[in-house]
């Protein structure tokens, strides 16, 4: 691609850079010339003017734009994702329903290193979606780009580096514990919400004394595709009421603590192939805690790893919310 002063008389077919006002009407920025266009210019006294000319082996922009947008998905309907119309070298997917992003950073990361002109951007990986949420943006920087490295960077794209995973998790019970009075509903309340993004229902209010062998109880007798657990006191070990309650279940625990603040004091695990999440205190805000991003996971049906809560300590320092009964510095 050229860029640069075109005398009039070669500008036919170029790109225009920079927006031209002549007698009665404007030329925009990207606007491709016709002869017409040149005779105006000519009548206003213009000479040359700054165009892109694009060049053997070159792609425009909103072509360019719509191959790679198709390279990032495996299939428009298995990605659950929507391929908006380019422009100005632009394509926008955007969210076909509820669900969280599954990002393959290192395929981004390959296509941006293709060539500078060539950018995707999309939203952290797992981020939670609403339908018609805009995930990712494809941009040409340039008014065209080399077909070679266009072919490159939808090389690097190739197999799927975008897709929406939705909620596979259609009901859920939350049991709760209580410790000498009756917690309220504002955990409930908060939970609901929290499912309710993503079409999940939860079930009839579940109240337990606060000790292993009635949590135990509720646990398997538990209806739906996901069992929450939020006790009335923190819990604070390996072994404590709830985790041991999962366990004379018959269930498994597979994991306690997480590099989150507020978030702390989750614990998951399964009972046979039901996930089952140990909430933190923090839960019961409706504000962003750790549990959100483990509970958007498993509800749209994505394994969350002992490795994977370990790597959340990068970005974990979250807002604190004013009902923290202990501030992180006095």
């Amino acid at each position: 691609m050229k860029f640069g002063p075109v005398p009039l008389a070669e500008a036919g077919g170029a790109v225009l850079a920079h927006s031209v006002s002549l007698p009665g009407a404007k030329l925009k920025k990207g606007h491709v010339l016709t002869d017409a266009d040149l005779d105006r210019m000519r009548d206003t006294g213009l000479t040359e003017v700054i165009a892109a000319r694009l060049e053997p082996g070159d792609v425009a922009e909103d072509v360019a734009a719509r191959r790679l947008a198709e390279a990032l998905l495996p299939a428009p309907s298995a990605a659950q994702l929507r391929i908006g119309p380019a422009t100005t070298g632009r394509v926008n997917l955007h969210a076909l329903g509820p669900g969280v992003l599954e990002v393959d950073a290192a395929r981004i990361d390959a296509v941006n290193a293709v060539h500078p002109m060539i950018t995707v951007a999309t939203l952290r990986p797992w981020q939670r979606c609403a339908p018609r949420a805009m995930v990712a943006t494809v941009k040409i920087i340039s008014y065209a780009v080399p077909e070679a490295a266009l072919d490159a960077a939808c090389a690097a794209a190739q197999g799927g580096a975008l897709r929406l995973r939705g909620p596979v998790a259609k009901s859920a019970t939350l049991i709760e514990t209580e410790v000498g009075t009756d917690p309220g509903d504002k955990g409930r309340r908060a939970t609901r919400a929290r499912l309710e993004r993503f079409g999940t229902e939860l079930g009839p209010r579940v109240l337990v004394p606060h000790r292993t062998a009635p949590l135990a109880e509720a646990i398997r007798e538990a209806p739906g595709d996901l069992i929450l657990i939020l006790t009335g006191s923190a819990t604070s070990d390996l072994h404590d009421v709830a985790p041991e309650a999962l366990r004379a279940a018959g269930g498994e625990v597979r994991h306690f603590g997480m590099p989150v603040d507020p978030g702390n004091l989750l614990f998951f695990g399964s009972l046979g192939t039901r996930p089952v999440i140990g909430l933190p205190g923090c839960a019961r805000s409706p504000a962003i805690n750790g549990a959100d991003w483990v509970l958007e996971r498993v509800v749209c049906g994505v394994e969350v790893s002992p490795a994977e809560i370990a790597a959340m300590g990068v970005g974990g320092l979250l807002k604190e919310p004013p009902s923290r009964p202990r501030p992180r510095e006095g």
